[in-house]
């Protein structure tokens, strides 16, 4: 892992911590009864995973959030810090730690997963508040949709307030509904990372095909988003951005051992080659390449990535990317 230096751009993350339990199934989920397999327990939570990530990468990074005061907060400060990123900023609060419960089908597939994150929602504007100095100076401020609307609403002040790009990772279809209203020409967003089903919940529109995908793009670039980044699961992903068109990014060939942080993954690496001056695009399928390893290994978390090992990935995806398509 690279030393930090101080004159570095750094990514201030700002989001959920909490404990990752997984539930793997030895063979296909049945409904209704137990099933034989194999549980884990990890550090997660979407900014926390991120934030992991950029720092493996050897990006300088500060991680905002809320755990509880007790073992289980404790631990996940010990070995996020651990890996590298920057926890002064990690409020304590007396709500329990954050527990995300997973169900995975025998091929690594989610079935269903559970969310406690009360913690998270003591974090609020004057938590935040507390990080001002170090948002004001970011390359990058990454804002997940775990955040309480009052708390996002101030991260982005602050950040619209130094001219700080930001990114919107929203999570889940309820918290992008709950964050739509706050997405507005007022205060740009660089980028917003959903899903199909997140896309539809910020424009309120229909996203079923490409094209749809692609006006719902349009709609969040009136509203200030420069960069919309839609993942379309196997597929790969759409990158529409509001000066250089849309183009479908095919998703790396890979085994499948566990999907759980792909897409945290995926966005680290994205800001990583951001900051370190790639287009968009190739930032895109520096991200694919991050995610294609992470759905590879058993780890929310690979504790080997590297700029080395993305590099490598890509290499071999090449061939893939030379079937990219751009929609008119």
């Amino acid at each position: 892992m690279d030393t930090f230096s101080g004159d570095r751009p750094r990514v201030v993350v700002i989001g959920g911590a909490n404990v990752d339990v997984k539930a793997r199934s030895a063979a296909r989920v049945r409904q209704g009864t137990s099933n034989p397999g194999h549980i884990s327990m990890t550090p997660g939570g979407v900014g926390r995973n991120i934030a992991e990530n950029l720092a493996r990468l050897g990006t300088r990074t500060f991680l905002v959030a809320a755990v509880g005061r007790d073992a289980a907060g404790e631990s996940l400060l010990n070995q996020t810090a651990a890996a590298g990123v920057r926890v002064e900023y990690v409020h304590r609060t007396d709500q329990p730690t954050g527990t995300y419960v997973a169900l995975l089908d025998c091929d690594g597939e989610m079935v269903a997963a559970v969310a406690d994150m009360a913690a998270t929602s003591a974090l609020g504007p004057e938590e935040v508040d507390r990080a001002r100095d170090v948002i004001a100076t970011a390359g990058l401020v990454v804002l997940d949709g775990n955040l309480e609307p009052g708390t996002f609403d101030h991260a982005l002040d602050l950040a619209h307030a130094s001219g700080v790009r930001t990114i919107l990772e929203p999570v889940s279809v309820l918290k992008a509904a709950r964050l739509a209203p706050q997405v507005t020409p007022a205060r740009p967003l660089y980028a917003v990372t959903p899903n199909r089903d997140e896309l539809a919940a910020l424009t309120g529109l229909a996203v079923r095909t490409d094209q749809q995908v692609r006006l719902g793009g349009n709609t969040l670039h009136q509203r200030g988003v420069r960069h919309v980044w839609v993942r379309l699961g196997e597929r790969g992903s759409l990158l529409s951005s509001a000066s250089a068109g849309t183009t479908v990014i095919p998703a790396p060939s890979t085994t499948i051992r566990d999907v759980t942080g792909a897409g945290d993954a995926m966005l680290a690496a994205f800001c990583h080659a951001v900051l370190r001056g790639s287009e968009p695009l190739d930032a895109a399928r520096y991200g694919h390449a991050a995610a294609a390893l992470t759905i590879a290994s058993t780890h929310t978390v690979r504790p080997d990535l590297t700029p080395q090992l993305i590099e490598a990935e890509l290499a071999k995806s090449d061939q893939a990317w030379s079937g990219q398509r751009a929609i008119p």
